[in-house]
This record gives structure tokens, C-alpha cells and sequence, in this order.
């Protein structure tokens, strides 16, 4: 299935296919303080449907993921990194996607204070 997201103010749009059955809820400061709930994607599967410059990334840490931001409404939809397979991924918040009933995903925690 293909689904859509953006930012708040839509300068930031995007779409993702596969299956949104799962997604993980990262206890990391940035994922924590943001509440996000991601779905992870290969990038070949992830569609930006609005400029590049709509955007600003932020990387923390030890620098491996690239968070992306909205410049006007500060909003973060999205990010980038790779899997532990090294496949190049989109981690979207499902909270930023349209017509999803958030309730119904099954959520998996994952302890990123401890990377």
C-alpha cells in the first residue's frame, strides 16, 4: 500500500510503500521528546514529493542518522539512516502520515538510550 505524510504546513511531502503493520517507538532524547512512532522503509521505497530545500537536517550523537525538519514549521517527518544489513532507510513517523488509525499498529519499543 501506498501511503502519504507530511509536515504540518506541507512544505514537506512525501509518500512510502509497503506494509504498515508494525512500528517502533525509539526511547532515545530526539524520538522520546518528539513522540515519535516509526516505520521504517528502504529508500527505494520512499518518494519526497516536494523539494530537498524544503528541508533541514539535524544529526546527533554519533551522527548516523540524518533527522529531517521543516524550515517554516518546524516539524520532523522523517529521517535517514541505514539498517544493520546496511540498507539505506527511510524512518517515518506514522504520526505524520495521512489516514492512519494509530491505534490499531502494533508498536515494539526499542531501548535507544542504551546506543
Amino acid at each position: 500500500m501506498i501511503y502519504k505524510g507530511s509536515c504540518h504546513c506541507g512544505q514537506i511531502a512525501f509518500e512510502a510503500e509497503g506494509d504498515l503493520d508494525q512500528v517502533i517507538e525509539c526511547n532515545c532524547s530526539i524520538c522520546s521528546k518528539r513522540g515519535f512512532l516509526l516505520w521504517f522503509v528502504p529508500i527505494a521505497n520512499f518518494r519526497l514529493l516536494t523539494p530537498v530545500e524544503n528541508y533541514a537536517t539535524y544529526t546527533f550523537n554519533k551522527h548516523k542518522i540524518k533527522h529531517h525538519f521543516c524550515t517554516k514549521g518546524g516539524r520532523a517527518p522523517l529521517g535517514e539512516g541505514l539498517s544493520p544489513a546496511g540498507t539505506q532507510m527511510a524512518a517515518i513517523n506514522t504520526r505524520r502520515l495521512d489516514d492512519v488509525d494509530l491505534p490499531t499498529l502494533k508498536v515494539s519499543s526499542f531501548d535507544g538510550r542504551k546506543l
